[in-house]
């Protein structure tokens, strides 16, 4: 009797063992699951942060090239002067200036292609070419006139515009349209001086307010064209 109960006590103590290995088998198995599972976590994470640390600098370099090469054209517009003394100064100036502040000129470009902006700006300068000749025509219709019909007047509107560079582009252009001028922005609240009810009606119509949203296709002004290209350049990405 005495060797039976040492005899089952003996598989009772092997049987505890062999549970006991498996679960130790099973804790292994799971840790080295998770260590596998959380060292390839941590390289997909690190390799995310290099891509988007690698597309920023990218993008900031575009900024970087594309601010330059805007403010150069502007210096030997203004200056007048092609000589190579003059253009190398300008060229050092111009990169020094859109090293400094190439964020503010492309800052908070929603969909990220600064070309479709480029080209947009570009079709709006006609357009805009167009509303300053037909505002100087206006203005001189009031002053040739025997009364002088004007009425001057500060209109007050809330825009829909999202971004700063946005913003100072429907100012300047409000500015260089003759009869309308930007007082003030504050808290999204443009104060414009309007000489004419004529002026003040079209202002408030919104148009160029629209066409420059479309410029830097902001949320609540998309068009059609804002969704063909986006996805033409989400497109390119996923390439």
């Amino acid at each position: 009797m005495e060797v039976t109960l040492l005899l089952e006590t003996t598989e009772n103590a092997f049987r505890v063992l062999e549970q006991a290995r498996e679960h130790a088998t099973g804790l292994l198995d799971t840790a080295v699951q998770f260590t596998a599972e959380e060292t390839r976590f941590r390289e997909e994470k690190r390799g995310q942060i290099l891509f988007t640390g690698a597309q920023r600098r990218r993008t900031q370099f575009q900024n970087f090239v594309g601010t330059t090469i805007i403010l150069f054209a502007f210096w030997m517009l203004l200056s007048g002067k092609f000589d190579a003394f003059h253009l190398t100064l300008g060229a050092i100036c111009c990169a020094l200036v859109a090293y400094l502040f190439h964020d503010l000129l492309f800052a908070n470009v929603r969909v990220g292609d600064m070309r479709v902006v480029a080209a947009r700006f570009i079709a709006y300068i006609p357009w805009l070419i167009q509303q300053i000749l037909l505002a100087n025509i206006h203005v001189v219709s009031l002053v040739v006139r025997r009364r002088m019909p004007i009425d001057p007047r500060v209109v007050k509107f809330k825009t829909k515009l999202e971004t700063d560079i946005s913003c100072v582009t429907l100012a300047n252009s409000i500015t260089l349209t003759p009869g309308t001028i930007t007082m003030d922005i504050k808290d999204g609240v443009f104060y414009v001086h309007a000489v004419s009810q004529k002026v003040a009606d079209e202002l408030n119509a919104g148009d160029m307010e629209d066409r420059v949203a479309h410029i830097f296709m902001e949320a609540d002004h998309l068009y059609v064209e804002d969704v063909l290209d986006a996805a033409r350049i989400y497109q390119t990405l996923r390439v």
